[in-house]
């Protein structure tokens, strides 16, 4: 089962225990978040779309750590001016674990065990 969720003005695929990057939350390491803003479930080929949500679905997760991204260099120049800007950024990120994805009226599916027999005496034709 996956879903679709928007989290932070991005959208993201998701799968229970996935791990990723967000733009950062509020919240220490450790505090659980959730998600009411779910685009599409996929439940085991039932798709599910919203309207823009799906209703009574929710992604639960908890922030793992907050990071921070790679630098990145702004170089500005104007020629013949003698001017030049340089600047750098670096995105905070929270590394987040989608622990479960809830659906509402969803029916969990028992899987079957199954038995195989084994005789001792050889089959005869």
């Amino acid at each position: 089962m996956y879903a679709i969720v928007e989290i932070a003005g991005q959208q993201f695929k998701v799968e229970k225990k996935d791990e990723i990057f967000v733009h950062r939350l509020e919240g220490d390491p450790g505090t659980k978040v959730e998600f009411s803003e779910v685009l599409l479930v996929d439940n085991d080929g039932a798709i599910t779309v919203g309207a823009p949500h799906v209703e009574g679905t929710k992604i639960s997760g908890k922030i793992i750590e907050h990071a921070r991204g790679d630098k990145v260099i702004v170089f500005k120049k104007k020629r013949r001016k003698g001017f030049q800007k340089e600047t750098g950024h670096r995105q905070d990120f929270s590394k987040i674990l989608i622990e479960n994805i809830t659906l509402k009226g969803a029916v969990k599916k028992e899987k079957k065990a199954v038995k195989e027999v084994k005789t001792s005496e050889p089959e005869t034709v």
